[in-house]
């Protein structure tokens, strides 16, 4: 068999390809929208991607399934688990296959065999790789598993607002750690998700593990009873993204093609931008914050092309408006365009340089945190784990970056406002929204 891996930086996702080059067939498992790069290491290895799968209805990031299925002329394979709320709205022209726990999918010699576990969404189900049948080698577990973390089960309460499922979803989510549990311990373990992924709370930075390190390691296979386990596992989870329900309703009803969205153009001038904001377009300024902070365009929104970029976006951006970038160079312009497309924030209508933010600009400065005084009124943004063990910034308003622009009516509007956050990155971020 052959098994590649997909790491994709900005979701923190991990994708898999497995193919028999024996009959010259493989399937791509948890594709995000990056279509191409499957289709070149299929090319590269000598094998056809002949079936497409995802372990479930993601969340965090819209679904290349769909496309790749499309484009390579393969058949997709979508979970029928879950119930009719967790049913796939969309089919696709080379067929589709609806698994259910126990069916078994060919790859040349090779076996995957369908796991159904529920916990992160009802749907969810797992792939165990058997390279003869009868003796697994690994599953591919989605955001059921991860290294030193489960996949947490109260997004869809918290970030979809479907109240009454966290808790009824942490049990189900024991009842198949429970029946994992009792497959091999040397069963290799190969996550959806790394460390920085917002699908868990204790993500580890290695790849892959074993289900025997995990059972010896890991927080989440340590408790005696079911309602432990309850009580901790929805205890101390991060702040759930706004977007991430955006998500689940694209991939449930069949996101767009990216290959069918219109190019980017770079546009000219400080006029390309007044005539943007008269058409209600969005000003996105990715360029790095020293610059930002430097001189911009007063009322741009501001999240530079750092690691966290795909996440804020998500949290500050709406699906519903046009998008025009400012950005340092035509290379930053498209990697913005990119990281955007991964979340479905597909209306880029085109992108400036920073000649275009000349005369309608204003400042931001940086201070240190010794600097203020007792009655100037500052803006903690970190999030609620950041603050944990009494972190916290005295006389603060605690009000995380991701909740900021719903939460303005609590702010004063006569006084200088300082934002703080952890290390700097992140403040100049809040400033814009409240600039805005």
């Amino acid at each position: 068999m052959i098994l590649k891996s997909f790491w994709n930086e900005p979701l923190s996702q991990w994708s898999y390809l497995v193919g028999c080059p024996a009959s010259g067939e493989s399937i791509v498992i948890d594709p995000d929208r990056d279509i191409d790069r499957y289709l070149a290491v299929a090319q590269s290895e000598g094998v056809r991607i002949t079936k497409v799968t995802e372990t479930h209805i993601h969340a965090d990031y819209l679904s290349g399934a769909r496309e790749l299925a499309y484009v390579a002329e393969a058949e997709l394979l979508l979970s029928g688990e879950g119930g009719p709320d967790w049913t796939y709205a969309y089919d696709n022209p080379f067929g589709t296959r609806i698994l259910k726990d126990g069916d078994v999918i060919t790859v040349g010699g090779g076996r995957l065999v369908v796991m159904h576990t529920p916990g992160h969404t009802p749907e969810h189900i797992s792939f165990v790789l058997e390279e003869r049948a009868g003796t697994p080698l690994g599953a591919f577990t989605g955001d059921f598993v991860f290294v030193g973390d489960v996949g947490r089960p109260d997004l869809l309460e918290n970030a979809a607002g479907i109240a009454g499922t966290a808790e009824p979803g942490a049990r189900n989510l024991y009842r198949s750690i429970t029946k994992f549990a009792g497959l091999p311990d040397r069963l290799i373990v190969w996550p959806a998700h790394g460390a920085g992924s917002s699908c868990g709370k204790a993500l580890g930075g290695i790849p892959v593990s074993t289900l025997g390190y995990e059972k010896a390691t890991s927080w989440a296979w340590s408790f005696a009873s079911e309602d432990e386990f309850v009580g901790s596992v929805l205890d101390g989870q991060p702040e759930a993204p706004t977007y991430f329900a955006k998500m689940k309703h694209l991939n449930k009803v069949g996101p767009g093609m990216v290959r069918n969205l219109p190019k980017m153009h770079r546009l000219w001038g400080a006029d390309a931008l007044t005539e943007a904001e008269a058409d209600q377009t969005l000003v996105l300024d990715v360029r790095p914050s020293a610059d930002y902070l430097k001189s911009h365009r007063k009322g741009s929104l501001h999240i530079p092309l750092y690691g966290g970029f795909v996440n804020y976006a998500g949290w500050l951006i709406g699906y519903d408006q046009d998008i025009v970038l400012v950005a340092a160079n035509q290379s930053d312009a498209e990697e913005a365009q990119r990281r955007l497309r991964l979340i479905g924030i597909d209306r880029v209508v085109g992108w400036v340089g920073a000649d275009a933010i000349a005369g309608k600009t204003a400042a931001g400065s940086e201070i240190l945190a010794s600097e203020l005084g007792d009655d100037d009124y500052r803006v903690d943004i970190r999030g609620r784990n950041e603050r944990v063990g009494g972190r916290n910034v005295p006389k603060a308003a605690e009000i995380p970056l991701g909740v900021l622009p719903r939460s303005m009516d609590s702010l004063p509007v006569e006084e200088t406002i300082y934002v703080v956050c952890e290390s700097g990155v992140r403040a100049p971020i809040a400033c814009s929204v409240l600039e805005r």
